[in-house]
């Protein structure tokens, strides 16, 4: 019952490299909400048919090592900064608050210690701003002030925000990576990240669509705004959903399980709840979970390939789709250091495979995942790092 998405959205401007729509000031005003839909802030046209088309594009690199893959296009020279000296890597990191980045947390350290070994980096300085965006715009100020960073790796805590900060960070001439969330600057020698957040709302709305019938209804369960990954998300399904007459109820939800139960335990009372979508999965098992005290029948959801949630899925056997936000690319960033210091060009938008775990492949990501722990994610990329699995199995997190 999918209908055609082409053409349903007009007037929309193009996307700059790296730039995602900022908050606009209107969102604050609850007049201008009257008029003004939230999502039309971030829905770019252009950028969500180039997320359509990397869907499905084929990716340069090593097969068995996703991390290093990447969509043809614009390479960055990074002759300029080619040393047979160890660099000293400065990473301001949004947060560890949540298990998808701690997972990616760990990850990024064992990758460290591999190439402090191999005399690439020398240390990796981090500054972790608990998902504040002062706090980051101080630590990257701090480092530059600093003086002594050889590299900048930045995890944005928020889009907008942080953009005049990398810009300072890019003013001294050094290396900056940007990496999972963008900025509105094309300043960074690369940005590191799946293929995004229009491509995870392609797949999950899509999905939900192809399961449910006309009329149903689905609850939208949120974590954060003003994020671009995250608003691009819904803005891309919500629109996915209004054209094939799906009713769409979204919530901010602070990743909050007992938040999440609250939500769907006050939606069931209103009636029948036939889909979830969720623009992150890590509260997936509690909104199940309201299902299951109100004694009705298991939603279609689409969740993330966090390991409570595919455990749940199995042992439910309900319908559903695991979205994924690929947690490997929390290697890629050390890992470009490696080829800056080579001199080597590297992607100057590095575009990393996502795609979604399916029902036919749960079986093989749970097995290849067991004795994880349910906060980690099936597509961590670490399986050939020192440590596996006991590191990951003990969430020895730095």
């Amino acid at each position: 019952m999918r209908t055609p998405m082409r053409g349903m959205l007009a007037g929309a401007a193009a996307l700059a490299l790296f730039a995602a729509c900022s908050t606009d000031e209107s969102l604050d005003d609850p007049a201008a909400e009257d008029t003004q839909d939230e999502s039309t802030q971030w829905f770019v046209q252009e950028e969500y048919e180039t997320q359509l088309e990397q869907i499905e594009a084929t990716f340069e690199g090593p097969e068995d090592q996703p991390w290093l893959q990447y969509i043809d296009g614009d390479m960055s020279d990074t002759s300029e900064w080619a040393t047979d000296q160890p660099m000293k890597a400065c990473f301001a990191n949004a947060s560890i608050s949540n298990p998808w980045r701690q997972t990616g947390w760990i990850t990024m350290n064992q990758q460290l210690k591999v190439l402090k070994q191999q005399g690439v980096i020398s240390a990796m300085e981090t500054r972790d701003a608990g998902d504040d965006d002062n706090t980051q715009i101080a630590d990257i100020d701090y480092f530059i002030s600093e003086g002594n960073c050889d590299v900048f790796i930045i995890s944005p805590n928020s889009t907008a925000a942080m953009t005049p900060a990398v810009e300072r960070a890019c003013d001294t001439g050094k290396p900056v990576i940007v990496f999972d969330r963008g900025v509105e600057t094309d300043c960074p020698v690369s940005f590191v990240h799946p293929i995004g957040g229009y491509a995870w709302g392609i797949e999950s709305a899509n999905f939900l669509v192809d399961e449910l019938e006309e009329g149903d209804k689905v609850v939208a369960l949120r974590i954060l705004p003003g994020v671009d990954v995250l608003e691009t998300r819904w803005a891309t399904a919500e629109r996915i959903f209004e054209e094939n007459g799906i009713e769409a109820v979204d919530y901010f939800t602070g990743a909050d399980p007992s938040e999440i139960k609250k939500i769907m335990s006050d939606e069931l009372v209103k009636g029948e709840v036939a889909g979830i979508w969720m623009d992150a999965g890590d509260g997936a098992v509690a909104a199940i979970e309201a299902f299951e005290d109100a004694g009705v029948d298991y939603p279609v959801i689409t969740g993330e390939d966090e390991m409570s949630f595919l455990r749940k899925w199995e042992s439910t056997g309900l319908t559903g789709l695991a979205p994924v936000y690929s947690n490997f690319q929390w290697r890629t960033p050390l890992l470009a250091v490696e080829k800056i210091a080579a001199g080597e060009e590297i992607p100057t938008e590095w575009v990393l495979p996502q795609e979604p775990i399916t029902e036919e492949e749960r079986g093989d990501f749970l097995e290849a995942n067991q004795g994880m722990p349910d906060g980690h994610y099936a597509k961590f990329g670490g399986e050939d790092l020192a440590g596996y699995p006991q590191v990951w199995q003990d969430r020895q997190i730095p």
